[in-house]
């Protein structure tokens, strides 16, 4: 199929800044589908609230556009009743962290199958420029005018903690990168968490100095490296990109399962032992 094919295209052109880096991922993600060769009929995506949210009102899928912070949430419910569907969970740093950061790592934990596309652009975009939970000490917006003095999560170290089976993180200046680990993170079977790093040159950039969104890319890939380069090795200053994360987990749903299975074994049982009882001569007991 032709990437057209893949998005909504009356809702084109898209309402993201010039610059953003949220519509190269969104290019990245429906490659990735494409050369996966997944049935769009067979995805559901699911956003909160933010600039990352309308990603889901542009593809051409089965999409619900829920709540701020309570993507996981609609997700858990929509992969429960249809386990067989894909499910892909884009979210903006403040969506996934702050109000939805209790809903992420308890998605981590149950390592549910769906896999969740944090668009790290360190702002809250849409609603006009306030620091987030990954804008980082000493940094401006408009509600820091002085700077933050806030530490910014690690996605990657704690999504490891909270039990992700599946950990990685790229760039949007490495969009061929972003298509191989999307790809790998939508095959793996358990939670999977692709933070990609993202531009934001309207608040975050123009508020911290840091140019325009060439600049900013470029600044994406020199301050990044490979797990395993050299680079990395001589400069542990740079922020590590890659798969850091891969194992085989028992899946949520999977599990729950075995737990309905078990539950309806037992029920047939009790039955069994009540009809034996009864044609002993003793009295069946009321259910």
């Amino acid at each position: 199929m032709a990437i057209k094919d893949y998005i909504r295209q009356r809702y084109f052109p898209q309402m993201w800044c010039p610059g953003c880096g949220h519509g190269i991922i969104l290019n990245a993600l429906l490659r990735a589908v494409d050369e996966m060769g997944l049935d769009k009929n067979n995805i559901v995506m699911t956003s909160g609230i933010g600039c990352s949210a309308r990603i889901s009102g542009y593809v051409d899928f089965h999409s619900l556009h829920t709540l701020h912070g309570r993507a996981l949430a609609f997700a858990t419910g929509v992969k429960l009743s249809k386990p067989e569907l894909t499910l892909l969970v884009p979210m903006g740093d403040g969506d996934a962290l702050a109000i939805g950061g209790n809903h992420f790592i308890h998605a981590a934990r149950r390592n549910i199958d769906m896999t969740a596309i944090v668009m790290n652009n360190r702002i809250y975009g849409m609603t006009g420029g306030q620091y987030s939970p990954l804008s980082g000490y000493g940094k401006k917006a408009t509600t820091a005018p002085y700077t933050t003095i806030d530490n910014d999560f690690d996605v990657v170290n704690l999504s490891i903690a909270a039990g992700a089976s599946f950990v990685a993180r790229s760039t949007a200046y490495h969009v061929l990168e972003s298509i191989d680990i999307l790809k790998k993170a939508i095959q793996h079977k358990g939670f999977s968490v692709v933070e990609i790093l993202s531009q934001c040159p309207t608040y975050y950039g123009r508020k911290n100095k840091e140019g325009d969104a060439v600049s900013m890319m470029e600044f994406q890939k020199n301050t990044t490296a490979k797990l395993g380069s050299k680079a990395l090795e001589k400069d542990p200053t740079l922020i590590p990109r890659g798969i850091f994360v891969d194992v085989d987990a028992p899946e949520y749903c999977q599990e729950y399962d075995k737990i309905v299975e078990r539950a309806m074994k037992a029920s047939q049982n009790n039955r069994v032992d009540q009809t034996l009882t009864t044609e002993a001569g003793h009295t069946c007991p009321t259910p």
